[in-house]
């Protein structure tokens, strides 16, 4: 069985586009060799790097008149287990002939009929038609890998004149913005920073953006909601003065936060704060943790609810590294030893050991994926260079494997990374 992409070609002058119709059914054999795809595959990268274009030249075997039609004939065979054919609702196109306008052609399309502008030349001409076929995918169509079609041209009674293999060959590209999460650093000067992730594991960050200054007018600054490249991702920071603000994503990749609006006092009686869930996770100087979570309320005054109890001895943590992914906190003590949490109701389950030596680090904080499938622990040395880990979900809890990877140097400048 095909799917078929048609594309309306009409030897004549330009002409209204013919309502889609189901695929025509040759009626004559087809002459091979006429069909060339100059330059071989198109190689599609999936994400953001925008669409590629593709020249088909067909050579028309017998041309008596009237018109003629072509239409590219997509693969169905299964490509996953259980699917019927591959999805092709990831991937965009528009096609033109000789020259002609682009116009849409799905590849997902009731009969995936894609009418084009008309040409005409006369009976018993020698006609070459040239046509162009521009491909856009998101990340997501990368599993398609090689797609090969046939493009087959039609006359005007419905028998085939000629066909050949058109191929698409569909890789990683790099992901969307909304799909890269972002590194935030301040400097000793009070400027925030921002390094988009590329979603390239051996380069994962990219050079640093200037968000603005006047960010060391706070003691804590908190990710309370995943934050991604295209500016959205919320924050919370806590002044000298103990008032915490809340900074909403803005969604403007340039400028990722909304000015800020004020939370509420009181919050220096917390000696850490951090990331959870859907919410806080703030220690007392007692050593209790107690959890703050989100309200869904429009006015920040009323963004949290009231604390709740999650447990006493925090004070033995050099180090709590919370997320606003969903997951649960790491916590170093001063033997170095990281220690990995899970909740329950109230508070947290016993906690298990991750492995020693983590005093090896002056900053510790969890991210989006940079690395790997999953979340990254991120951490700085002595020396400024910053190492992520990768994550794996081990007894209902986020921890790192072992294994670290350097993802930059010179980071020594920055007094918090987040």
């Amino acid at each position: 069985m095909t799917t078929a992409l048609t594309v309306v070609t009409t030897v004549g002058a330009t002409a209204a586009t013919a309502a889609p119709t189901p695929p025509v059914t040759a009626t004559a054999a087809a002459a091979t060799g006429t069909v060339v795809q100059e330059g071989g595959p198109l190689v599609v990268a999936s994400g953001e790097e925008g669409a590629v274009t593709t020249r088909v030249k067909v050579a028309l075997s017998h041309y008596t008149g009237g018109r003629m039609k072509a239409r590219l004939l997509l693969p169905t065979q299964p490509y996953e287990a259980g699917n019927e054919r591959p999805s092709y609702d990831t991937v965009t196109s528009t096609c033109a002939v000789d020259g002609g306008a682009f116009q849409p052609c799905s590849w997902d399309s009731p009969y995936n009929v894609a009418p084009l502008p008309e040409v005409s030349t006369q009976a018993g001409e020698s006609t070459t038609l040239a046509y162009d076929i521009r491909v856009d995918a998101t990340t997501s169509a990368a599993f398609l890998g090689t797609v090969t079609a046939t493009l087959e041209v039609t006359d005007e009674a419905g028998r085939v004149t000629d066909r050949g293999p058109v191929s698409f060959r569909f890789v990683k590209g790099t992901p969307e913005a909304y799909l890269r999460t972002t590194v935030l650093a301040r400097d000793t000067s009070g400027v925030l920073w921002q390094y988009e992730s590329s979603g390239r594991a051996d380069k994962p960050l990219k050079a640093r953006a200037r968000i603005g200054g006047g960010w060391n007018a706070y003691t804590a600054i908190v990710p309370v909601t995943n934050r991604n490249a295209a500016g959205q991702g919320d924050l919370m920071a806590r002044d000298k003065d103990g008032v915490l603000w809340y900074y909403e994503g803005s969604g403007n990749t340039a400028a990722p936060f909304k000015p800020r609006a004020r939370v509420g006092g009181g919050w220096n009686q917390y000696t850490a704060l951090t990331g959870h869930a859907t919410g806080l996770l703030a220690r007392d100087r007692s050593g209790k943790v107690w959890r703050y979570a989100f309200t869904g309320a429009d006015d920040p005054a009323y963004a949290l609810e009231g604390r709740r109890d999650m447990g006493d001895g925090w004070n033995i943590y050099t180090a709590i590294a919370g997320q606003a992914q969903g997951y649960d906190p790491v916590a170093r003590d001063k033997d170095g030893v990281l220690w990995a949490y899970a909740s329950r109701f109230p508070g947290f389950y016993p906690r298990t050991r991750v492995g020693g030596g983590w005093n090896a680090y002056n900053s510790l904080a969890w991210t989006g994926t940079l690395t790997g499938s999953g979340a990254n622990l991120i951490a700085r040395d002595a020396s400024g260079k910053l190492w992520a880990y990768d994550s794996v979900y081990r007894d209902s809890r986020l921890v790192p494997v072992s294994t670290r990877k350097q993802i930059g140097y010179g980071w020594g400048i920055y007094n918090t990374i987040l």
